[in-house]
């Protein structure tokens, strides 16, 4: 006979919680609050679980428009990449995410009190333990987006909002206990493992997990508290971690519109290529891209040395974009093999990964587009089929509307149908992450369980298995080839590239051939700018590569606390009014000024609750802005 809690006790926090709205208080709701058709413990995780995975207008605001932007996973000239925000959008995710860590806490409380009451199962304690690994992931979730948060309220107690650093402190901690709680000898029930999407209760894979999701959060304090930081990860790393893609925390997506449709499936989201993925992809790994494409496509590959059209009237130049003010009409020679598999050439129209979105036009389809005159009239039509192109972001003035060509979604590589239709399964933590964090790691000195160049190779190894591209393994771990960032993946390879390398182009107004000195790109946030190609480079650069598209959060997290791997400036041909302090004068340089920090508390928690929110601002040790950095990130 099923043992239910005391349904008096849970009937007392109805009326409180009904009477919060879905925006911001909701994290604070009293964890006693639960319906009465709501009161087994596997029931809110499955809830919290299933809601994470965002319906499709969560996900278009925080995953695309948010995360995807700032973590420069796709070309959005908008919003977080241009320091920007939508209030709007920051309400309607801050509601859901307050729900989702309000049913997590729920889970955790409706299984203590069973206990307290004597009326629990014999797994009890291990669905507790579940929800609070599951409950510091979203913690996380909301601490990298917004900064400081309450923590008190998981005990029902008044909440009190916490620093990050205290929420860092007490997310390691209860992961820490949560992992050392499961008893993996008291196995839960097969009845109810429907009501766990990702593992299906296997008690080794949460305990995997959250060991796992306690090293992501360890190394987030890597520059700031890099003691703490070293003690919870090598304990963290000496227990059971996810290593394969069986251990992988995943769910699987649908079709429609519900919390498990695809998370990149609006099919007005362009999602084309990005500048700063373009620049580590090509020339890396050395992988020729005559053995990558089709046969149609062979006589659009070009040589290595071959910048392509010169057409500086028509791109943003005022950025440290190496590629700035060309358009490649063709394919590299040489590109990093997931590239091809990740966003598809233009013109591409019989590979099933192509993307025909938006259905209801013919955008997708069309690879000709023009370049205007001054004057209003078409100066230069060019057929983007089989052409390779990603560009800078920017304010390019007088140059964006006579260019009808960049970032037009069918003359620009998009993301693959695979992860829009609706049958893939988001990612939330995979294989090759705990690989990349055990290499960086092991690069700072850490007792981990391989050395650096092992998990390194083990990552990427990983990697291109997800991706397909196995083939090309070996010849691209012993590549030397540079990226257009002055990286290469060879990890024996720590040769700095050339300061300049001589191109050829073609002037795309008058047809005339010419050499360019290629300017390697200097990233000031990292190392002062003096390295390309160290060893953290190349672990950070196989992680940002690895993570697309399911983890652009993570994505930004790196780039916010190490600068790594290089991000572009956007193109300053006009002053762009939420980045005041990028200007013609300093464009080549790379600040922690130029980039989004974190996401804008939303305005309903001002208006609804301003001492909270001054509390909340008090410990950003800055104002309530896109630019203020948080406590982990670089200053």
């Amino acid at each position: 006979m099923k043992k239910f809690i005391n349904l008096t006790l849970l009937f007392a926090g109805i009326l409180f919680l009904n009477s919060c709205s879905d925006g911001f208080l909701d994290v604070n709701t009293d964890p006693k609050a639960a319906s009465f058709d709501q009161v087994q413990v596997e029931y809110f995780i499955n809830n919290s679980i299933t809601g994470a995975q965002m319906n499709p207008h969560d996900a278009e605001r925080a995953f695309v428009l948010y995360w995807k932007t700032a973590g420069r996973q796709h070309r959005q000239n908008s919003s977080l990449s241009l320091g920007g925000y939508d209030d709007g959008w920051t309400n309607d995710y801050y509601g859901s995410l307050s729900n989702w860590l309000r049913t997590a806490n729920q889970a955790v409380f409706v299984g203590e009190q069973q206990i307290e009451e004597g009326v629990n199962f014999a797994y009890t304690n291990n669905l507790i333990q579940v929800a609070r690994i599951w409950r510091a992931y979203l913690m996380s979730e909301f601490t990298d987006n917004f900064g400081p948060m309450p923590i008190d309220a998981f005990q029902g107690e008044n909440p009190e909002f916490a620093s990050v650093e205290s929420v860092y402190n007490y997310m390691l901690a209860e992961l820490r206990d949560a992992v050392n709680s499961i008893d993996p000898g008291t196995a839960i029930p097969s009845n109810i493992h429907r009501f766990d999407k990702a593992y299906g209760f296997d008690l080794e894979k949460w305990i995997r997990y959250g060991n796992s999701m306690r090293m992501r959060l360890a190394m987030r304090l890597s520059e700031v508290d890099e003691s703490n930081a070293r003690s919870h990860f090598e304990e963290a790393a000496s227990g059971p971690i996810i290593t394969t893609a069986d251990h992988a925390f995943k769910v699987q997506e649908g079709g429609g519109w519900d919390d498990l449709t695809a998370v990149m499936s609006r099919e007005w989201n362009a999602q084309i290529l990005s500048a700063t993925l373009n620049n580590l992809y090509v020339g890396l790994g050395g992988i020729p891209s005559e053995r990558q494409v089709a046969e149609r496509f062979q006589d659009k590959i070009k040589p290595a040395d071959y910048m392509g059209l010169r057409l500086e009237n028509h791109f943003g130049i005022y950025t440290n974009d190496p590629s700035a003010g060309f358009w490649l009409d063709g394919l590299p020679q040489n590109i990093d093999p997931r590239a091809y598999k990740a966003f598809i050439i233009p013109g591409w129209t019989d590979n099933p990964d192509f993307s025909h979105f938006p259905s209801w036009t013919q955008d997708a389809f069309t690879t000709e587009r023009n370049l205007m005159s001054e004057s209003g009239e078409p100066l230069k039509t060019i057929d983007a089929t089989g052409h390779w192109n990603a560009a800078p972001l920017g304010n390019w003035g007088d140059k964006g509307p006579r260019n009808q060509l960049a970032g037009y979604v069918g003359t620009t590589p998009r993301l693959s149908q695979r992860f829009r239709s609706g049958n893939d399964e988001r990612i939330f933590f995979a294989e090759w992450e705990t690989h990349f964090l055990i290499a960086e790691a092991a690069i700072r000195g850490w007792s981990v369980p391989m050395d650096a160049k092992t998990a390194y190779e083990e990552g990427i190894r990983t990697n291109f298995e997800y991706w397909g591209v196995e083939e090309y393994l070996g010849e691209y771990l012993q590549s030397d080839s540079y990226n257009r960032a002055g990286t290469s993946v060879n990890w024996d390879h720590t040769t700095e590239p050339p300061a300049t390398v001589t191109k050829r182009y073609i002037n795309g107004y008058t047809n005339e051939e010419g050499t360019y000195q290629f300017t390697y790109p200097v990233n000031h946030l990292y190392s002062n700018g003096n390295v390309k190609n160290d060893y953290l480079t190349k672990v950070i650069t196989q992680k940002y590569l690895a993570q697309l598209p399911y983890l652009p959060l993570e994505a930004w997290n790196d780039h916010r606390r190490l600068g790594l791997p290089f991000f572009e400036n956007p193109s300053v041909e006009l002053p762009i009014v939420n980045l005041p302090a990028l200007n013609q004068g300093n464009y080549m340089e790379s600040r922690v000024t130029f980039f989004p920090q974190r996401v804008r508390y939303p305005s309903r928690l001002s208006n609804e609750n301003p001492a909270g929110y001054e509390q909340a601002v008090s410990y950003l040790n800055g104002p309530d802005a896109v630019l203020t950095p948080l406590w982990w990130a670089q200053q």
